[in-house]
């Protein structure tokens, strides 16, 4: 296959998108330089706030941003596009409308991976814009698994998360994890997506807990396959992160593996 050229909307935010980039160059099976994958990557954080559109809170929309970000990196050649925000897929169908190249769906593919390791109950762990937009829940139903939201309270946990903690450059307040890994643990779930690339920064830094998939990991890795990059043998299959002896005690049927290549 070809080795095409990776154009990315980033900035949404800055820091999951060094992350992105730092995940591709991990999973590609680059034994030089010139081996990696090319990419132009546009890191824009001026885009408006995509939560807070969604939800009505702010008037400015992101998509015309996005869209012209989209136009330059098909100008200028690339094969296809990703997008290191999950949030931001909201806006995916119309994006994708107004080019002529892919952008990769990175909400859609997790979905396919867990269905491809026989996951039917999910654990959301995302903005208050994925989780009242439906998006992750809508691609889950029809794969016919699924979705299990946090409680109000909660979900208030996970959003300070993202906003007070990650985006402000604040360490994260790991006991707020916690008590939604917990919830959704109880409430009986194979598996938890980390549906916000914030999320997927407390990942990388710190110990979680096992039974993950993160969205932004899912994205890097078939950005690699889409432009045509072997990948790293231990990437070939997406694996959950690997569960404690206390979470297989306690909760059974979480998946896990003995090792992660997920792990950060």
């Amino acid at each position: 296959m070809k080795n095409k050229l990776l154009g990315v909307i980033g900035g949404l935010g800055p820091m999951a998108t060094v992350y992105f980039m730092e995940l591709v160059v991990k999973m590609t099976d680059a034994a030089s330089d010139q081996e990696n994958l090319d990419m132009i990557l546009y890191n824009l954080p001026s885009i408006p706030d995509r939560t807070g559109y969604i939800l009505g809170n702010s008037d400015k929309n992101p998509l015309p941003l996005m869209i012209a970000a989209g136009r330059e990196l098909e100008r200028q050649k690339a094969a296809c596009i990703a997008m290191p925000c999950v949030t931001a897929h909201y806006f995916h169908r119309e994006l994708q409308s107004a080019l002529k190249i892919p952008v990769i769906n990175g909400v859609y593919e997790t979905v396919c991976c867990l269905k491809r390791k026989n996951i039917k109950r999910v654990g959301l762990m995302a903005t208050d814009g994925t989780i009242r937009s439906n998006l992750l829940s809508r691609e889950l139903d029809n794969a016919g698994l699924v979705p299990v939201i946090p409680s109000g309270e909660r979900q208030k946990d996970i959003m300070h998360l993202i906003y007070e903690n990650v985006k402000a450059g604040k360490p994260p307040e790991m006991d707020r994890f916690e008590r939604v890994r917990r919830e959704l643990l109880d409430c009986g779930v194979e598996a938890i997506t980390l549906a916000c690339t914030e999320l997927s920064l407390i990942k990388r830094d710190r110990y979680i807990g096992g039974g993950f998939i993160d969205v932004l990991e899912v994205l890097a890795r078939e950005s690699v396959i889409r432009c045509g990059k072997r990948l790293r043998a231990e990437y070939n299959e997406p694996i959950l992160t690997e569960r404690s002896a206390y979470d297989a005690n306690k909760y059974p049927g979480i998946s896990g593996a003995n090792r992660s290549a997920f792990a950060g």
